[in-house]
C-alpha cells in the first residue's frame, strides 16, 4: 500500500450484448451529462495484499451488501476528465496524469489505497479505446469518464476499509449548461460552508459533494444556478463554487484566484487556466480574496470579469451574485478575457491549437 506499488494487469471482457448502433446515434445526437453510459467499464479490487481482478468488462450494476462500508461512513472518492475527439477522427484526454495524482492524494486523505498513477491513465484509455464509438463529435461534446474508488468491504467497524473498489465508467456529454456559453447567477451562501481546516476541503470525496447539495438546493429556490462558498472559520474569504473554481479579472489585467488554503480543490482545469494565461501575458495572482473586495470591485469597476472553471463546465462566465438581502451583477455576456481564455483551453483539447504544455494524450 504505497504509491510505488506495482502497476496493475488488465484482462478484458467485451460484452456480447452492446447498445444498438442506432441507439448509440440517438444518444450521441444530444448526450446531454451523465444520463447515458457506455458498453463497459474497469474495475479493479484492493486488499492488504494488493490490487487484483483488474479488467475490462461489460458495463453492469455493482452488486453491493446492504452492510457495505462505503454506505455506512463515505469512503468514496472520484474524479472527472474528459476525452476528445479531433477533426482526424484521433481521440485524446486532457492531462489524465494529473487526475490520477490527485486521486492518489483524495485516497491518502480519506485512508485508501493510492493507485498508482499509470495503472489510472492505462484504466481510462483501456475504457476509451473498447468504446471509442460512444466518443461524439461537433460541437463541444465529449465523453465523460468517471474513475472513482469506494471502500466495499461488509463491515460495520469504524476504520479504513480492508476492501476497496475502483472503477472507472464513462458518459457522452454534450454542454454542462444547456442554455449554453452565457452568464450563470450565483448564491452566496451564508449558513452553509463547503470545508473547514483540517477537513476534506483539498480531497475529491464524495462527502464533499454531499455537504454542498442544500446549498445547492437553496441556490435554485432563489433563482440560481450554483453556490459560492466562504471560509469556514471567518465567513468572510471566497473559496469556491460548489463544483469549480473562481478567477477575478481585474481592469489592470490582473487575474486573481482564491489561493490553495487546504480547503479548495486543486483544479486541474484552475492550474491550466492559470498556464494559459501567463502565455498570454496576464499576471495570475493567487491569494486570499475576500466577499468584500468582491462587492467593491464590481461597484467601482475594478473588478471587470468573473468566470468559474472545472472539467464539467470548462470556463463558465458569472452574471449576477445573489445574498439574502442583495445583489450585483457582472454583466450579461461572456467578458472578452473570459471567452478568450475558453477559447484557448478549448483549442488545445479539441486539436484545434498547438499544444505547448504537452497536455494532451492520444488515446486511439
Amino acid at each position: 500500500m504505497t504509491p510505488t506499488a506495482p502497476a496493475l494487469e488488465f484482462s478484458t471482457t467485451l460484452t456480447s450484448n452492446p447498445v444498438a448502433p442506432e441507439r448509440r446515434s440517438e444518444i450521441l445526437a444530444n448526450p446531454g451529462f451523465g444520463t447515458n453510459f457506455t458498453d463497459h467499464m474497469v474495475t479493479a479490487t484492493w486488499t492488504p495484499d494488493g490490487w487484483r481482478d483488474a479488467g475490462l468488462r461489460p458495463y453492469a450494476p455493482l452488486a453491493l451488501d446492504p452492510a457495505t462500508a462505503v454506505f455506512h461512513y463515505a469512503q468514496a472518492i472520484f474524479e472527472g476528465l474528459k476525452a476528445y475527439r479531433h477533426a482526424d477522427g484521433s481521440i485524446w484526454t486532457f492531462r489524465p496524469e494529473a487526475n490520477g495524482e490527485r486521486m492518489q492524494r483524495s485516497a491518502h486523505r480519506m485512508a485508501l489505497p493510492p493507485l498508482p498513477a499509470g495503472s489510472f491513465v492505462e484504466a481510462v484509455d483501456l475504457l476509451v479505446r473498447a468504446d471509442a464509438d460512444w466518443v461524439p463529435s461537433g460541437g463541444e461534446t465529449s465523453l465523460y469518464l468517471r474513475p472513482f474508488m469506494f471502500a466495499s468491504e461488509v463491515f460495520l467497524g469504524v476504520r479504513p476499509a480492508k476492501q476497496v473498489t475502483f472503477c472507472v465508467i464513462a458518459s457522452p456529454a454534450g454542454a454542462y449548461f444547456s442554455s449554453g456559453v452565457k452568464p450563470v447567477d450565483i448564491w452566496l451562501s451564508s449558513e452553509y460552508t463547503r470545508a473547514a481546516p483540517g477537513g476534506t476541503g483539498a480531497a475529491k470525496c464524495a462527502g464533499n459533494y454531499a455537504a454542498s447539495l442544500i446549498a445547492q438546493q437553496e441556490a435554485i429556490e432563489n433563482g440560481c444556478d450554483q453556490v459560492c462558498f466562504l471560509d469556514a472559520v471567518e465567513g468572510k474569504w471566497v473559496e469556491e463554487l460548489g463544483g469549480m473554481n473562481l478567477y477575478f479579472v481585474h481592469a489592470n489585467g490582473t487575474i486573481v484566484t482564491p489561493e490553495l488554503t487546504g480547503t479548495i480543490l486543486e483544479g486541474i482545469t484552475r492550474d491550466s487556466i492559470h498556464a494559459l494565461a501567463a502565455d498570454r501575458g496576464y499576471k495570475v495572482d493567487e491569494r486570499r480574496f475576500s466577499i468584500d473586495e468582491w462587492r467593491e470591485g464590481v461597484a467601482s469597476g475594478d473588478i471587470t470579469e468573473v468566470f468559474a472553471c472545472g472539467t464539467a463546465a470548462v470556463v463558465t462566465p458569472l452574471g449576477r451574485l445573489a445574498w439574502q438581502g442583495g445583489e450585483l451583477s457582472m454583466g450579461t455576456e461572456p467578458g472578452p478575457v473570459t471567452s478568450e481564455l475558453r477559447s484557448a483551453l478549448l483549442d488545445v483539447q479539441y486539436g484545434r491549437a498547438d499544444d505547448p504544455h504537452g497536455w494532451m494524450h492520444r488515446v486511439v
